[in-house]
């Protein structure tokens, strides 16, 4: 007899998690609750209901959660301008802390003792998953079946639903998507198929949120985004809420052909992995969000923030959100948000985001000195001589050593 009396799924209501609801019950002999998220992935999630209820599940979780997800993990992220190497704006990444989360506070109302997931055994999401499970909540189990059971394809899934009598669209489930794709308001991914081809092109129809750059509008389209403590509080003077937000952006910013990425990335578990992501709205924030710091922020604030960034990237991509030392950098980051605060009016074209304009009342940037007019005494240009000396004091002695560098 199995210890697990009740377990928590993370539950789509698609194929593979229609198979782990029956397939836990009869491993485990254990009381299945189901939780499906929508954190904004376009689906419709109230089908995910009757088909758990077709399966037997009495407890049924079906939590809207994007303005959370946007709020308290998207808008965070974003302060740091946190970019995985050098090009993933992480979409898929920093939507899983918030379902292990929720995963977890559903064990606790629940009184169940183990979750599950449908992550497979060779991705990132087991891990970042079962991180913050065990941030959380220490002593939970934890049940990943794609590392226990043997079925290891569509057509073994689609046989074992036929042998248990599992509802699901076999009509539907039949026709192979080319493509496994996860979606939620940040981004859309798309892996398998000719994508693991890495030499060959995606193709046009792949994509499902933004036009192609070259089918874009020719005349551009401008914005306005107002900020308040780093996040976006306004479009074009139209206050939103966070969710709205990244909504509004994700649609104007797929009609101008924005934020298409093609990808080769090194995966936690240390193979590399070619990817294709739509992030219109992310695209439009990243740019945005620098551009009013590069007027608010101190240098060495902002130097500083990008030295920190590659590391923070790391933690959310690797599935550390909820970790000591990811904590510890958002709150600095969190620190230095206070002043950044503005307007910027963006040009949308063709694919490109352009910054046409920024201004704050928390500006550092003083025309008086930076102009290259008169400045009215504003800037004493010889205190410079002694300054460029003093920098170049330590070069001189050692090229005085006789180390000169040429």
């Amino acid at each position: 007899m199995s210890d697990v009396k009740k377990v928590v799924l993370a539950y789509s209501g698609g194929l593979d998690t229609s198979v782990i609801v029956r397939w836990l019950q009869d491993h485990y002999g254990c009381e299945v609750v189901t939780f499906t998220a929508d954190i904004g992935q376009g689906e419709e999630v109230a089908p995910a209901r009757a088909k758990a209820e077709a399966l037997g599940v009495k407890e049924i979780y079906i939590d809207d959660l994007r303005e959370e997800f946007v709020r308290d993990f998207v808008f965070p992220m974003f302060r740091a301008n946190t970019v995985y190497e050098g090009e993933y704006l992480l979409g898929t990444s920093i939507a899983r802390p918030l379902i292990a989360k929720r995963l977890i506070e559903i064990a606790n109302e629940t009184g169940a003792d183990a979750i599950s997931h449908g992550a497979t055994g060779k991705g990132n999401d087991q891990v970042r998953f079962e991180l913050g499970a065990y941030a959380l909540k220490p002593g939970i189990k934890v049940i990943a079946p794609w590392r226990e059971w043997d079925l290891t394809s569509r057509e073994t899934l689609m046989a074992y639903c036929e042998e248990r009598n599992i509802p699901v669209d076999y009509s539907k489930s039949k026709k192979k998507s080319p493509y496994s794709m996860d979606a939620n308001l940040l981004h859309i991914s798309y892996e398998g198929g000719i994508l693991e081809d890495p030499w060959s092109e995606a193709e046009e129809d792949m994509w499902r949120w933004s036009v192609s750059p070259e089918a874009a509008p020719d005349t551009p389209t401008y914005i306005e985004l107002d900020f308040e403590g780093g996040d976006i509080v306004a479009i074009d003077g139209e206050r939103l809420s966070p969710a709205t937000v990244l909504e509004r952006l994700n649609v104007v910013g797929g009609a101008n052909g924005i934020g298409r990425l093609d990808l080769v990335e090194n995966r936690y578990v240390g193979m590399k992995s070619r990817g294709c992501y739509e992030t219109p709205g992310g695209t439009i924030i990243l740019k945005a969000h620098r551009a009013i710091e590069s007027l608010t922020l101190d240098r060495e604030v902002a130097h500083l923030k990008d030295d920190l960034m590659p590391r923070y990237a790391e933690m959310i991509y690797n599935g550390y959100w909820w970790s000591p030392e990811r904590r510890m950098l958002q709150a600095a980051i969190d620190q230095t948000q206070a002043v950044v605060n503005g307007k910027v009016r963006l040009k949308l074209y063709k694919g490109n985001v352009i910054l046409a304009g920024r201004q704050s009342a928390d500006s550092l940037f003083d025309a008086s000195i930076a102009t290259f007019e008169d400045d009215a005494g504003a800037y004493n240009q010889k205190d410079a001589e002694g300054f460029i000396k003093l920098n170049a004091l330590r070069m001189r002695i050692a090229a005085n050593k006789g180390r000169n560098p040429a």
